[in-house]
């Protein structure tokens, strides 16, 4: 970000009115140096903050899996995708499964729970309605007695400024990270490039828009 930083005029850096991104420290200075009032036009991402969310949920379903093999108790084997995807994402053949395991008194669940309400978060467009809501949400993630869920939203209480700066600015990195998305599965696809100016040129052939036919 400090080369694209560096290589706008001052009035272009004035002009930024919002910028989103991950919550890697080099990217929130660098913006800082740059960006006039940077401190109220940066959003973290949705997506990324809801990784690290995704991420916990899987820490603790891992650790209760682990337990729970011990006593000859295999409901959690093979659950991984039911649990760190979004409801509406969960396979239709699965569903039933799901339903049947979130209303059992598995710690992974209640991670599941709390992961679900916290998108909730990005609902609101009044930064006051989303701290009200934050403050309920940590306080429910804090009294779980589960490790990686506090870890998670104590990070988010770090951060909570500039995630819900995302109620005035309405900015998230979906188109990018789309992007990034299929650039991978095309690099998973060929096995990998030696070449770069090869996987370049294929990059800009699936994704630039390119018309082949009159």
């Amino acid at each position: 970000m400090a080369a694209f930083y560096e290589s706008r005029t001052p009035d272009q850096l004035a002009g930024i009115e919002a910028v989103a991104m991950d919550m890697w420290e080099p990217y929130i200075q660098s913006t800082l140096e740059a960006v006039p009032l940077a401190s109220s036009k940066i959003v973290f991402d949705r997506f990324h903050v809801m990784q690290h969310m995704t991420q916990a949920v899987d820490v603790v379903r891992r650790r209760e899996n682990r337990l729970l093999i011990t006593e000859d108790d295999d409901r959690l084997k093979g659950t991984k995708y039911l649990w760190i995807s979004s409801k509406e994402n969960v396979h239709p053949k699965r569903r039933a499964e799901l339903r049947f395991l979130r209303g059992s008194d598995l710690k992974t669940a209640r991670a599941w729970a709390i992961k679900e309400n916290l998108r909730h978060l990005w609902s609101f467009r009044v930064e006051g309605w989303a701290r009200r809501f934050f403050s309920q949400w940590s306080g429910w993630a804090m009294r779980s007695r589960l490790e990686p869920i506090k870890a998670v939203a104590r990070l988010i209480d770090r951060r909570l400024d500039n995630i819900i700066t995302h109620c005035r600015h309405q900015l998230t990195n979906a188109v990018a990270e789309g992007r990034n998305s299929k650039i991978m599965a095309i690099k998973r696809r060929a096995g990998g490039y030696r070449n770069v100016g090869n996987f370049k040129d294929v990059i800009y052939f699936y994704c630039g828009g390119l018309r082949l036919y009159p």
